[in-house]
């Protein structure tokens, strides 16, 4: 069984910072989006080459398939269902919303989470509920993932032992 990986969307993959534009996208045709083109198209092979089961961890929904998934030349990619109101009263502040259903998603498989907004707390609380291994691994939303934070990741991955799970 491979390892799970959440990707998140704003500020993880498309950076919030200002960027040169990358080429313009030459695919089939895709709904018009302000950002899209701060979204580095080589992240996806990046991505690819990880080897791990991914699926989208974003608000975006299915329009991640159908917007970034072809800019990047990934496959359609499984979304991860949010509830329609994250419980408040069980959840420590600083445990980000995601984090729960995303343990509720990884059902104790090995995960990676790529997100702009991972705190210490998101950790604790994987670590203290989650007996797979888990790398929660915050990006910095002013330049989003690059391709330096995936060779990094993919160390990371051997140094933890998910490669293993791949």
């Amino acid at each position: 069984m491979r390892t799970l990986l959440f990707l998140d969307i704003d500020g993880t993959l498309i950076p919030f910072g200002g960027r040169t534009p990358y080429a313009t996208y030459t695919g089939p045709a895709l709904p018009d989006h302000p950002l899209l083109d701060r979204l580095d198209p080589a992240l996806g092979p990046g991505l690819l080459s990880l080897g791990c089961e991914m699926a989208w961890a974003t608000t975006w929904g299915e329009d991640a398939n159908t917007v970034v998934a072809p800019w990047l030349g990934l496959p359609r990619l499984p979304v991860v269902d949010w509830p329609e109101r994250a419980d408040e009263t069980f959840r420590p502040v600083g445990v980000h919303w995601k984090t729960e259903p995303l343990l509720a998603r990884a059902a104790g498989r090995p995960f990676v989470w790529l997100d702009d907004e991972i705190t210490d707390a998101d950790r604790a609380w994987v670590a203290a509920r989650h007996t797979a291994p888990a790398l929660l691994r915050r990006v910095d939303h002013r330049v989003g993932l690059t391709p330096a934070d995936l060779a990094g990741l993919r160390e990371r991955l051997r140094e933890t032992g998910l490669h293993r799970a791949l």
